[in-house]
């Protein structure tokens, strides 16, 4: 009996132990699946946010797009007007210019050449001739240039009107024809103020209809002649070596 009793304790014992080890068994089963399942809902909500903040930031980078297009379109329109006004600026300040000074044209003209008849007439016309260049009539522009040559054989405007017509010439890929125009003023007018441009001109003739070599000529006879003028630092930047092309 008193060996008996040790045996009926322990087995009394031992249901309630394995109960005790069950129940741990799963509150430790339990808090695990909650982190993991916390663990989960923290990545989704991270996810989310992170979404959130794409999208957001998605929208106002559209936006800024937008924003950097109405820019670009705003500029390329005042390029445009600024490119116009200057082209307008020119022909208008060589008008200007050759109203101011007539003396000195008259001093550069040919000998065989005869005064004006009507001089209102002259300015008149030489004007309606530049106003049909900047319009970009250029056929209709070099006509009347060429008749304005002809009429007035005296003209202060002759150098003027030899450079717009062999424009309006060159305008119209009439090349020989502009290169006789822009020969004639050079060598006529030499001192006139048209003179480094028309060699420009020229040297641009030469150059679209194949004549590379004859156009490096002029270039560099403008260079020589006309150092200090705009149209020899185009000339300048024409005749510097190019670089070679960077190897890939």
């Amino acid at each position: 009996m008193k060996r008996l009793l040790p045996l009926l304790f322990i087995a009394a014992v031992l249901p309630a132990q394995a109960g005790l080890f069950d129940d741990e068994e799963a509150r430790k089963r339990i808090d695990q699946l909650r982190t993991e399942v916390n663990a989960r809902l923290e990545k989704l909500e991270a996810a989310s946010r992170g979404q959130i903040v794409l999208a957001n930031e998605i929208e106002t980078l559209k936006a800024e797009v937008a924003k950097l297009r109405g820019q670009l379109e705003v500029l390329a329109n005042e390029i445009e007007a600024t490119q116009k006004r200057q082209k307008d600026f020119y022909v208008d300040l060589d008008n200007r210019l050759r109203k101011l000074e007539p003396q000195a044209s008259v001093e550069a003209k040919p000998a065989d050449a005869k005064a004006p008849t009507d001089p209102a007439a002259e300015t008149r016309d030489y004007e309606a001739a530049l106003g049909l260049f900047k319009s970009g009539r250029h056929k209709d522009a070099a006509n009347a240039f060429l008749n304005f040559i002809k009429a007035y054989p005296a003209s202060p405007f002759l150098p003027s009107a030899h450079y717009w017509a062999g424009s309006g010439h060159y305008q119209l890929g009439e090349y020989k024809k502009a290169i006789e125009l822009f020969s004639k003023l050079v060598a006529t007018w030499p001192e006139d103020a048209k003179a480094p441009d028309a060699l420009l001109g020229e040297a641009n003739c030469q150059q679209e209809s194949g004549d590379a070599k004859g156009g490096r000529n002029t270039l560099e006879t403008l260079v020589e002649k006309y150092p200090g003028s705009a149209a020899a630092v185009v000339a300048k930047q024409r005749l510097a070596p190019r670089p070679p092309p960077k190897k890939k």
